[in-house]
Parts: C-alpha cells; structure tokens; sequence
C-alpha cells in the first residue's frame, strides 16, 4: 500500500465545495456574530477528523499576501494567540518591537480544492494585531474592515465592491523571476479579444481556473481572454469590501497555481509588453443601506444619484493624492498610456474609457461607480479603504467643470510619490507612521529602476516588483 493510500485527508468534490462556501458568504453577507461562526468553526474543526492543516492568509503594506499552516491541533487550543515575527513582513515592524499577532476572522473561512491546496486543508484570513491587542495600524485589511464596520454602525452603510481582474499568461514557470534572462516573456496565445480555441492552452488556464473560483463561492459571471496576446479576465459577483478584496487576493492565488501546474506563470504586472494593452483591475463601487441601492436615482444625470455624484467628485479631487495607491509599482505608470485605453484623465464620463472614472448603465440593483485607474499589482485592502474612505469623507474641490476638466494622472512614479507625500488627505487616510512607511517602500522600488520609462520593460521594473519580490533578489542592488 503506497504512502497515499494510508492517509484519509480530506478531499470534497467542487459542488460540495462550493455549497459551504457559498453558506459561509451568506453568514457574512447577513453578518451573523463573531462569537457564533467562530463557535462553529472550531467545532467544524474538532469533528472533521480528515483536516490536518489550516492555512492562514494575511497580507503586508504593498498587498504581497502571505501564508502558513497551523497543525489543526495546536489551532484549536492556541487560535486566540497566534504570534509571528513582524520584523520579517516588508513594512511591518523594526527588529526591536518584532512581536505581532494573527487574528483570525473566522467569517472568512474556505473549503479548499485539494488538488490545487493540498489536501486536508481549509484557508482562513487573519487581521494582524500587536502585542497589546490593538489593531495594527499596517495591516491595511484590519484598517479596511473597522472602516467598514464603523459605516454600518453609524450609518447602516454596506460598502460593496466588484473588481475586474486583468493578467497575462506566459510561458514557462516563474517567468517573472526569469525575466533577466531572456528580458521578453513568451506569449501562450495571440487570439486577442474573446479568442481562444477550446483546449488552447489559454482556454484551459481561464476554464481550470474559474472552475477553482466557482468551488470557491465566488459566484462567477463571465469570463474571457482580453484584448491584449495571452491576456484574460475572469469576472465574478460584487461582495462586501472586505470580502471582495480577500477575493482579489484569492484570485491572483488561484490563478498563480493554476498557472504553474501548467508550466506556465499568471503574471499581474500591468505592463508587462509594450505596444499591446496593459492590465488593469476596474473597481466597481456602491454603497447600500438596508435594501437600497444609495447610487440609483432614475431622475439622476446617467441615473446616478446625487451622493453617487458626491462620492465621484471627492474621488475627482483626490485623484493624484490617491494615484499611488492605485497604481503601486514602477510597471504601473507603463499602463497610464493614453494610446492604450487607459485611464488617465480625471475626470468622470458614461462612455470615455480615457477617464479616471466611469458611470456604467444600471438600475436598481447594479448602479454603481467604477474607478478604472486601478492596477492589478495594488494592494486590494488600501485600494478599496482609500476609493471608499476618500469617496464617503474626503473633500470636493472648487475646480471649474471638475468632472471634465483638463487634467492627467501622473506618468511615472516620481511624481506619484510627489503628489502622495505632499498631499495632507493620505494622512488622513494612513496616518503619518504609515504613510511614511508605504512612501519610502515605493521609493526604494523606484531608486532600483531607470527613472524613464522609454519604449521597452527593463529588468529592474520586473526584478524589484513587490509582486516578485524575495530578498535574494532585492539584494542583488
């Protein structure tokens, strides 16, 4: 008898997978007690005898997400004191105040695929707090879901958000990595636009894929290759703020390992090729309360509301204090190219796919507001936090015309990092610690490539990506 054979770790068929996931998303989405679903969690735990592991998800300041297994075991008995070395998370905390803790959110539970996580594991994420219990004011997603929990008890606001998710597949395993090598990546196809032959390689990644995210509960909708060679999208229903940027953190996992079961590498650099389209990861935003869809108004201009129109002129305001939040990385301002549909204008338009911000056809139930300036390489939780933080109690500017006035993102990171550090509303939105933290990673990044962009992607843009980044790597410098 084979080594497997002797083991009895727990292995659900995707139908099944996806029926807990999909209750676990309704408990979220009806927001039943803390106290409860984790009772029920850890009862699930106990009594499921073929679990051996439970991974724990959490993320650092530039959005990289981070993994590791507990002993289901030593879980249950120690689940409220978790602790890890912070000082080893990029943005977390000096080698002399190390000491941080995870803190599960047991709302947001997985049951897992085990031929893409292993088998007899289930995923959690965690919020990361310090040594006195507080939360830690780094993790952005902890940020993210007291932002959002303070709205709902003050306001009764549900803040929702629906992200479109572009990348690129390429040839070859860690390609990023690889990419000094042969400085190009490799196309897996250059069907284009919705085209891509069943049992393509492409077609198979988008379908293995979806597949995973469906088991998931994501709740797919449509999904496709792109416009670009070896491009692709996989788009899925809007969730809860919180939950949706766990789910932009799962899809770029999900992709990643489908991707390299293959041979091949999901690549999320918003340019990774010059003279096609980049990739970019469209936000779409609403804001309810109770049942009712605050953006909607059938009388309104395109039918958005009045405070739907307040949230975008905010967002208008602070486009270039915001836009390194949004477009994280050296690679990014690539993607900012006009030639290429991208959104570099700010300002707010129904059909201009130039502009910063777009008002999509809606009704009741789908109005919404969709910053398109967003990169993939972005961290979920300070995007979602600054679109909604600055849209519900940022400031409107008194610029003439704001919503079609002349005005441009900008075109490299320099000057992002300027118009961040000089902006008094990041404060606001970080605090000063935090912010200084956050300016001085990206600083770093852009002091290791060309400060031109010029006509073709070097290596450093690649190799100094916080997407790709290890420390073997960064020290090469």
């Amino acid at each position: 008898m084979s080594s497997n054979e002797q083991r009895n770790f727990l292995a659900l068929p995707y139908e099944e997978l996806e029926e807990l996931n999909l209750k676990a998303k309704r408990q979220r989405r009806d927001r039943v007690a803390t106290d409860t679903i984790r009772e029920e969690r850890l009862k699930y735990l106990t009594d499921e005898k073929r679990i051996k592991a439970v991974t724990v998800l959490f993320s650092d300041l530039e959005g990289r997400l981070h993994m590791l297994d507990y002993d289901k075991k030593f879980l249950i008995k120690s689940w409220d004191n978790l602790t890890f070395d912070g000082s080893s998370i990029r943005g977390f905390t000096a080698q002399r105040e190390s000491d941080l803790r995870l803190f599960l959110d047991w709302g947001s539970f997985y049951w897992v695929p085990e031929d893409f996580f292993g088998g007899g594991k289930v995923v959690v994420f965690a919020d990361v707090i310090d040594k006195g219990g507080a939360p830690y004011a780094a993790d952005v997603r902890g940020v993210l879901k007291g932002f959002a929990d303070d709205k709902f008890a003050k306001d009764g606001y549900t803040l929702n958000a629906a992200n479109e998710i572009e990348g690129f597949l390429f040839q070859g395993v860690d390609a990023e990595q690889h990419f000094f090598q042969k400085q190009r990546f490799d196309y897996v196809n250059t069907g284009g636009y919705y085209h891509s032959l069943p049992g393509d390689p492409l077609r198979t990644f988008i379908d293995t894929a979806a597949e995973v995210q469906r088991a998931l509960g994501f709740e797919n909708e449509k999904d496709h290759p792109e416009v670009a060679p070896s491009q692709f999208e996989i788009n899925y229903s809007y969730g809860d703020a919180v939950g949706a940027a766990d789910q932009i953190q799962l899809y770029k996992l999900i992709c990643r390992q489908v991707a390299t079961r293959m041979g091949l590498t999901a690549s999320f650099l918003p340019k990774p090729v010059v003279g096609v389209n980049g990739s970019g990861m469209h936000t779409n935003v609403s804001i309810s309360k109770g049942k009712k869809n605050l953006m909607w108004d059938p009388k309104g201009q395109e039918k958005l509301s009045a405070f739907g129109w307040g949230f975008v002129d905010k967002i208008l305001t602070h486009g270039n204090d915001l836009c390194l939040l949004l477009n994280a990385s050296v690679n990014a301002y690539r993607r900012l190219d006009p030639h290429f549909e991208a959104p570099n204008q700010l300002k707010a338009s129904a059909v201009d796919r130039g502009s910063m911000i777009r008002v999509p056809i809606g009704n009741e139930k789908s109005m919404r507001v969709e910053v398109r300036s967003v990169s993939p390489d972005a961290n979920p939780y300070l995007v979602l936090y600054s679109i909604f933080k600055t849209g519900l109690d940022g400031t409107t500017s008194k610029i003439a015309n704001l919503r079609q006035a002349e005005r441009y993102l900008p075109d490299n990171i320099y000057s992002a990092l300027a118009d961040f550090r000089n902006a008094t509303w990041t404060t606001k939105l970080l605090g000063e610690d935090v912010k200084a933290r956050y300016a001085d990673l990206k600083q770093a990044a852009a002091d290791r490539c060309p400060r031109l962009l010029g006509t073709f992607v070097k290596v450093p843009e690649v190799q100094y990506h916080h997407d790709v980044y290890n420390q073997y790597l960064w020290n090469f410098f």
